[in-house]
């Protein structure tokens, strides 16, 4: 193993800086939240902001949904923090790091004086039961387990020095350790078994804490008194302004559009494009952000006796029509993906040309794969239809009229599809035991690793994956300190996810609230995750 070079910080830096790409310029705001309107930002006031779902779990370590990130993600300090703009990494809770030559040691040197909010002190030792503690959680830790790939240890050097080890190189953890999910607890909240820690018992050294959280209505939270070490990014030195924050949870999206409109919330999350326009023209802020990472797609379970067929897969690449779907069930906020990654993710290629409508196409595929059209429009082979069961989770409002299109688009090339929904809650459990053709979402992250989380047959491969040439090329993009090669196995990547079909990208995925005209500087993290420490009310 080479030794730690301070100098190879710069390198590693400059590689997350890569792996945003042009942000700044494909992640705006239809119209921004954080004019003044003539008024200083000050302490004090109560925000509320509505939900469009139940979060289920609040665990940082454990979350796997926005609705439940963003208050998951006001408890916890990560030892980086990402700039939205230019995607440097800069320091937070470490204010200077290490990274060896070969990408498998990382030491991270803590800023002093930083308490969690039961007094205990944040060190090297809390790092390393942090970590340890998300390997310990295994499946119920699905993102943390990844971005841990190659785990060995972690070293308290001294006190507010940690040494993280792995067994190979793991290029992407750096940025990793920007992100909610490697967010550090007290030891009080890591000791606890993965159950007992989701709606309480939750302890971190953040800006706010938890007083409350009740399934299917509220998750509130209050101000840490104290507070004086956010991140570099942040404006505001000491604690937030907000004094309680309030998540409300309201699923119905006409409700949630009522209830801004009417004042009984003052923000909030997945407005539903048909109520954009409406809450623009009655003077609303609508401010939104492009998410990068996995964009909303159908996902092979190629262990089915149909879709282990790659004709059949290419064939439905080719039977959709994105922009249709754009055009018919989201808005002009959002666009048709045009790889497997969304274009505001590290290290995209555009390979929009290769998800071209071509109905033609796609019917010459199942003809060649012996799919004949039956009296009904549907194709039968062997006695058997083709019928396909795509399962989905209704934590996104768009999802039912998008997929109900796609099932029409889909009939008329002869492919019967049966939708099944089931709540986010339940929809891990759903896809682990396989009993469907495809599963329809998306994943956010800004580092193009997560391809890696999403089809490397050695991490959760719930489309039981077997392709050594995708699983060399991911583990190379995870291991390669070099930006250019690592952005070279990276395109690979996403082209053979694309021709061989394990991923059916249908549109990307944007990030749109709506804010009454009290709320102030409600800031965009890097993946497109909300931020309230720098928020006021006026």
């Amino acid at each position: 193993m080479s030794g730690p070079r301070p100098q190879h910080r710069l390198a590693l830096t400059s590689l997350a800086a890569v792996t945003v790409l042009s942000l700044s310029a494909t992640a705006c705001s239809s119209s921004t939240a954080d004019s003044s309107g003539g008024s200083t930002p000050h302490s004090g006031g109560h925000l509320t902001f509505a939900l469009a779902s139940d979060p289920i779990c609040v665990d940082p370590q454990q979350a796997g949904n926005n609705d439940a990130i963003y208050p998951a993600r006001q408890l916890v300090d990560s030892l980086t923090d990402q700039d939205p703009k230019t995607g440097k990494i800069v320091p937070w809770l470490a204010k200077s790091w290490e990274v060896s030559e070969d990408a498998t040691t990382f030491t991270f040197h803590l800023r002093e004086g930083v308490t969690f909010s039961d007094g205990t002190p944040v060190n090297a030792r809390s790092v390393k039961n942090n970590f340890d503690g998300i390997i310990k959680l295994g499946a119920e830790a699905v993102l943390g387990s990844s971005y841990l790939a190659g785990y060995k240890s972690t070293t308290a050097v001294d006190e507010y020095t940690a040494e993280v080890a792995f067994s190979t190189p793991n290029s992407q953890f750096l940025q990793a350790t920007s992100t909610f999910t490697l967010g550090l607890l007290a030891d009080s909240t890591v000791k606890l078994p993965a159950g007992e820690r989701c709606s309480d018992n939750l302890i971190g050294s953040g800006p706010f804490t938890l007083v409350d959280y009740t399934q299917n209505k509220s998750v509130e939270e209050r101000r840490r008194a104290g507070y004086k070490w956010g991140s570099s990014q942040w404006s505001r030195k000491g604690p937030a302004y907000l004094e309680k924050l309030s998540f409300k949870v309201i699923p119905e999206s006409g409700v949630r559009t009522g209830s801004l409109q009417s004042g009984q919330v003052d923000a909030i999350g997945g407005v539903a494009p048909q109520d954009e326009e409406g809450l623009k023209g009655a003077g609303f802020a609508l401010q939104s952000r492009a998410n990068p990472g996995l964009p909303f797609a159908l996902s092979a379970n190629v262990a089915r006796p149909i879709t282990k067929d790659l004709k059949v897969r290419q064939a439905i690449q080719k039977a959709l029509d994105r922009q249709e779907v754009v055009d018919t069930a989201l808005s002009s906020s959002y666009k048709p993906a045009t790889s497997a990654l969304a274009s505001t993710t590290g290290d995209y290629t555009d390979l929009g040309d290769r998800l071209g409508h071509d109905a033609a196409g796609a019917e010459k595929l199942l003809d060649e794969a012996g799919w004949k059209t039956g009296s009904d429009g549907i194709r039968t082979k062997n006695g058997k239809k083709l019928a396909l069961k795509v399962v989905w989770a209704s934590n996104f409002g768009p999802n039912q009229t998008a997929l109900e299109l796609i099932q029409l688009q889909l009939k008329k090339v002869g492919i019967q599809i049966t939708l099944q929904s089931t709540t986010i809650g339940d929809f891990v459990a759903l896809r682990q035991k396989g009993d469907y053709d495809f599963s329809w979402g998306n994943s956010t992250r800004v580092d193009p690793d997560i391809l890696r989380t999403g089809f490397s047959s050695k991490l959760l491969n719930f489309g039981h994956l077997s392709d050594s040439e995708l699983d060399g090329l991911l583990d190379k993009e995870a291991s390669a300190s070099d930006p250019a090669r690592r952005a070279a196995y990276v395109a690979q990547a996403q082209k053979i996810v694309l021709d061989k079909a394990y991923q059916i990208p249908v549109f990307e995925l944007t990030t749109v609230l709506g804010l009454s005209g009290k709320v102030h500087d409600l800031d965009f993290e890097a993946s497109s995750r909300l931020q309230f420490h720098d928020t006021w009310l006026s």
